[in-house]
This record gives structure tokens, C-alpha cells and sequence, in this order.
């Protein structure tokens, strides 16, 4: 079997989309998915089935994908060994600014303890980009907010969604109420705005933020309410309910990696992380 197949194979089942395993993998759709065809004939097994309009793995496929995992870390990782000398190792990291002040500062911790010596180089920037950058190469792993009706990455934490509020600031029954959200590719972006309107709650948003930094700012100022997972709270802001106001979902968030060869973030090193991580919780 091939060996970048197998890699591509994996990057479907990191991201569960044949769109983005075929970014990540530098080729195109079409070349992914004659690479999976190659490896169903070279297993003799249907790898993937059609679930409404999403593939999905079948039993060998499952099977093919963890046999996949070993074959390419061992690749890698000999790999690694033969070039290894004693520079630092390069990993570059994006995290939202969103986990910046929580989850961040724990992850680094971890880093530092699994690989030494260490060159780590962060990124902030809102999920969507640093999604991109991940797919693109431009990123060896990310701190994220889980995609809806996904697996994707390795879980850090769960974060409850709720409304937040300065500690003086008053509802004027009157008029609209001021809200701050996060742009429209955020979970409480559609979450708040629809349950308001349910809720038949005039509402007017103050602001679209591509920032935790900016909303937690507009919110400090009394200027709006602002809808945030309790762990995006940066001003000590308060937490408010009321029957006018939607319950909030939660939101799970994870470390993300990409399948490219060099990639010093490994799928083993992420789990190791993952579960260290939540001791520290």
C-alpha cells in the first residue's frame, strides 16, 4: 500500500471531509479519492460508505485506519530519528485568543515537558482562519473549537455557553436589547440571534467580534451583553439568565493536528497531551 494514501486516508479521518484531507495533503479531490480507490482494490474491501450525502468509513476502513496510524508513525518516526541532531524542534502553534489566558498557558506547560528543547512560535487569529492555516500547512497544530457534528482533534476541554454582562449594567425594558457576538462561523453566533427571535426578544447587535479580546471589551463598557463559553470571561464580567434570554450550548474544545510528514505534533503526542491535559483540569 502506498504510503501517502494511507496519509490521506488518515487526514479524512482527522477532518472528515475529503475537501479539507485533500488540503492538507497538498492534492487535489480528485487525486485523493483515486488514492482511496487504489487502496480498496489493494485491500479488496469497500473502505467508505455513503451515510445521507456523507462517507463514512466501514468496518475496514476502520480497520485500514488504525493499522494506518502505526505504519505512518513508524515512518515518521524513523524518519525523524535519522535526520535528528540537536536543534530545537520547531513547532508552530495557533490558538484563539479566545483560550489565550486558559487553555494556552496549560498546553505550553505540556510542550515543554514532551519535547525539549522546544521552538514554539503561537499564532492568534479567529478559529476559521487558523482552521486554514492548519489545512495549509502554515500551522502544525491548533487549539479549536470543535466543528459541529465532528471528531475532529483531541479534546481539552468543555466549555458552557452563557450570557455575560457588567456588573452595573442595566436593561432598559424600553428598548432593543444590545448584544455583542462573535462573526457568524461561531456556535452562539447563530445560537443567540435565533433563540432571540423565538423568543420574540427585540435585540440589536452592538457588534460582529472576531475577537474574545474585542467582545469582552464592548461587554466591560456596558456598551452590551455579550454571548461567550464561560471560558472566553476575561474582565470578570457576570454571568446573567432570564426568560428572555436563549440558553447557550456548549462548546467542546480540542487540539487539532495535521497528517504532513514533518509535523512534529504527532497523532501519538497529541493523545499524550490530551490526556495530560485533562488531569491538569
Amino acid at each position: 500500500m502506498d504510503l501517502e494514501a494511507l496519509r490521506s486516508l488518515l487526514a479524512f479521518v482527522e477532518t472528515g471531509s475529503f475537501t479539507r484531507a485533500a488540503l492538507q495533503v497538498h492534492r487535489s479531490q480528485s487525486a485523493v479519492s483515486m488514492q482511496m480507490k487504489k487502496l480498496e482494490a489493494d485491500v479488496g474491501q469497500r473502505l467508505f460508505v455513503k451515510q445521507g450525502r456523507d462517507l463514512t468509513l466501514t468496518q475496514a476502513g476502520l480497520a485500514l485506519a488504525r493499522q494506518a496510524h502505526a505504519l505512518v508513525q513508524l515512518h515518521d518516526r524513523t524518519l525523524k530519528e535519522l535526520k535528528s541532531n540537536q536543534h530545537n524542534t520547531v513547532l508552530r502553534l495557533g490558538c484563539p485568543d479566545d483560550y489565550a489566558q486558559t487553555i494556552l498557558p496549560k498546553l505550553v506547560g505540556l510542550l515543554r515537558e514532551h519535547i525539549n528543547p522546544l521552538d514554539l512560535q503561537i499564532s492568534c487569529a479567529s478559529s476559521t482562519v487558523i482552521r486554514h492555516q492548519l489545512d495549509c500547512g502554515q500551522l502544525d497544530a491548533a487549539i479549536l473549537t470543535r466543528a459541529p457534528d465532528s471528531e475532529e482533534g483531541h479534546f481539552l476541554h468543555c466549555s458552557q455557553g452563557a450570557w455575560f454582562a457588567h456588573p452595573h449594567f442595566k436593561i432598559d425594558s424600553k428598548q432593543p436589547l444590545p448584544i455583542a457576538v462573535f462573526q457568524r462561523d461561531c456556535k452562539f453566533h447563530q445560537t443567540s440571534i435565533e433563540g432571540l427571535i423565538k423568543l420574540n426578544q427585540p435585540f440589536e447587535v452592538i457588534a460582529h467580534c472576531g475577537s474574545a479580546v474585542a467582545l469582552n471589551g464592548l461587554v466591560a463598557q456596558g456598551l452590551a451583553i455579550g454571548a461567550m463559553a464561560q471560558i472566553s470571561n476575561m474582565q470578570q464580567l457576570v454571568a446573567i439568565s432570564a426568560p428572555y434570554l436563549p440558553i447557550l450550548p456548549a462548546i467542546t474544545i480540542v487540539l487539532a493536528t495535521n497528517q504532513f510528514s514533518h509535523n512534529p505534533m504527532t497523532p501519538q503526542l497529541a493523545q499524550q497531551l490530551s490526556a495530560a491535559f485533562q488531569h491538569t483540569e
